[in-house]
C-alpha cells in the first residue's frame, strides 16, 4: 500500500507564487475521458505531470499539483482509471485494485499524451517533468521511455519497484533504460521491505550502463511512503526530497 486516503503533504516551505486550480476531465487521443486536477502558474518555470499511487487521483495529489504551481510550475495530476471507473468523484472505499490490474501500457501512453498536451497548450516550449509515487513512481520511469512522443525533460520516481511490469506490457524498467533520453531521479526509503537494496542497485547500474543522467537517493530508516505529513519522524527526509525535486527541475542539475 502507498499513502492512505487521508494522507497529507509533509510540511514544506510556503510557495512564492499564486496559482489557479480546478478539477476537470481530459480526453486522451483514443477517446478515453479521465479525471484530472490542473494547477496553473503564470511564472512559466515549466510543467509537471503528477502520477498518483495505486489509489488513483485524490486530495494528496491535487495538493501536490497545487504546491508545484505555487513554486512556478504548472501541474496536472491525472487519474489512471477513466476506462474502467469513469470520471465520477470517488471515496476511500473505492476498490482501486480491481482497476489497477486493468491499466495497460497503451492506455497509459494515451493518457500521458493528453496530460502533456494540456501543459503544452499553455506553453509549447516549456520543459515538462513527471513526478510519481509507488505505482506512479514506475509510471514516471515508464514515461521517460516514451521520448519522441512526450519530449520530457526529466522524470522523478518515489519508491517505485524496479522489477515490476508497470505499466503492464512494458516490462521492468531496468530492461528499458536504453529508451530514456531525459534525466531521472529516484527516491527510496531505506526501511522499505518491498524494495530491497539489491534492486535499487540493479536499477542504478542499468541506468548508468544506458548512459542516463541518473541519481538514486535512499533515505536510511525511512519507510515506504515517507513523503507524508503523518510520517512526522521523517520530516527532514521529506523536505530533502522536495528540495531535490525543485533543484532537479529548476537548475537542470542534481543537488549535491
Amino acid at each position: 500500500m502507498c499513502v492512505d486516503h487521508e494522507a497529507r503533504l509533509p510540511a514544506l516551505p510556503e510557495g512564492e507564487f499564486g496559482a489557479t486550480a480546478e478539477r476537470t476531465v481530459l480526453e486522451a487521443p483514443d477517446g478515453n475521458r479521465f479525471r484530472a486536477f490542473t494547477a496553473d502558474s503564470l511564472q512559466g518555470k515549466g510543467g509537471v505531470v503528477v502520477l498518483p499511487d495505486i489509489r488513483g487521483l485524490f486530495q494528496f495529489y491535487e495538493d501536490l499539483a497545487l504546491r508545484f504551481a505555487q513554486e512556478g510550475y504548472s501541474a496536472v495530476a491525472i487519474d489512471y482509471f477513466g476506462r474502467t471507473a469513469g470520471t465520477a468523484e470517488r471515496g476511500p472505499e473505492f476498490p482501486f485494485m480491481e482497476h489497477v490490474v486493468q491499466v495497460d501500457a497503451d492506455g497509459f501512453a494515451a493518457d500521458m499524451k493528453a496530460a502533456v498536451g494540456y501543459l503544452r497548450s499553455q506553453n509549447a516550449y516549456q520543459k515538462i517533468y513527471t513526478v510519481g509515487f509507488c505505482f506512479g513512481g514506475n509510471m514516471a520511469w515508464a514515461s521517460a521511455t516514451r521520448h519522441p512522443e512526450l519530449l520530457l525533460s526529466g522524470a522523478i520516481g518515489f519508491y517505485g519497484k524496479p522489477e515490476a511490469d508497470r505499466p503492464p506490457g512494458d516490462g521492468p524498467i531496468w530492461d528499458r533504460c536504453h529508451l530514456i533520453e531525459c534525466k531521472v531521479l529516484s527516491l527510496f526509503g531505506g526501511d522499505d521491505p518491498g524494495i530491497p537494496p539489491e534492486n535499487i542497485e540493479k536499477l542504478r547500474v542499468a541506468m548508468e550502463d544506458a548512459g542516463v543522467a541518473y541519481e538514486s537517493v535512499t533515505y536510511p530508516g525511512a519507510p515506504h511512503s515517507f513523503f507524508d505529513r503523518t510520517q512526522a519522524d521523517h520530516a527532514a527526509e521529506s523536505l530533502d526530497a522536495w528540495n531535490r525535486m525543485i533543484s532537479f527541475m529548476s537548475e537542470g542539475n542534481f543537488p549535491g
